[in-house]
């Protein structure tokens, strides 16, 4: 309730404070922004990004029935940069796995993420199903009852221009539309009995707001 009061206040703001602003095109921005912050914040505040994308995607109908589905693209192994083997707190011999996903609904990709996990603190059993199958790597580890700590989130674009509430926006010539990449975040995964045992660096796609005015040609 905080959240959306926060949101509504901030898009009640911006109308005031820019209204010599084609009201039809500022509107549109405004709710953008606001639905862009708060599935930023939706998926702040829950530990799996799984869960939260199929929320978002009943919700907002993206697909019948909304189930997330991982497509595995399959390349080679992405080395681990040195700075997230820090965060998952590897031994230098540990082994490290790769998976790199696109979490779709339907037919719409509303994730594409790298995933580095640690297989010594997975059981076998979860290790043989990342391996064989397209399982979302969340719905494989659930039982391990992990906790989610996103250490980075970066907004890749806002339907507003930088400062905007310092001037008129009428003239402005930003596209309206969300490029295909509109938020990334960078999450570790743990546990309190094995620690921290995944790290994520998650991009997600213009396809969450491929809905209602927003909806794509077909």
């Amino acid at each position: 309730m905080i959240r959306r009061a926060a949101l509504l206040a901030l898009a009640l703001t911006a109308l005031i404070g820019c209204a010599s602003t084609p009201r039809a095109d500022y509107v549109q921005r405004v709710e953008l922004l606001a639905l862009l912050q708060t599935l930023n914040a939706e998926l702040l505040s829950h530990d799996s990004a799984t869960a939260t994308l199929e929320r978002w995607c009943a919700e907002h109908r993206l697909a019948q029935p909304a189930l997330i589905v991982a497509r595995r693209v399959r390349e080679a192994d992405k080395p681990l940069p040195a700075e997230l083997r820090t965060r998952l707190a590897a031994a230098p011999d540990e082994p490290i796995a790769y998976r790199h996903v696109q979490l779709a609904c339907g037919e719409r990709v509303l994730s594409d993420a790298d995933n580095w996990y640690l297989p010594d603190r997975l059981t076998p059993d979860m290790n043989r199903e990342l391996e064989r199958t397209d399982t979302p790597f969340g719905k494989v580890v659930k039982a391990l009852g992990f906790q989610r700590r996103t250490f980075a989130a970066q907004l890749l674009w806002s339907p507003l221009p930088p400062q905007w509430e310092m001037g008129d926006l009428a003239a402005t010539t930003q596209a309206l539309h969300p490029p295909a990449f509109v938020l990334r975040h960078e999450a570790v995964l743990y546990t309190d009995a094995r620690g921290p045992f995944s790290v994520v660096v998650e991009n997600y796609t213009d396809a969450l707001f491929d809905f209602g005015r927003w909806s794509k040609p077909r």
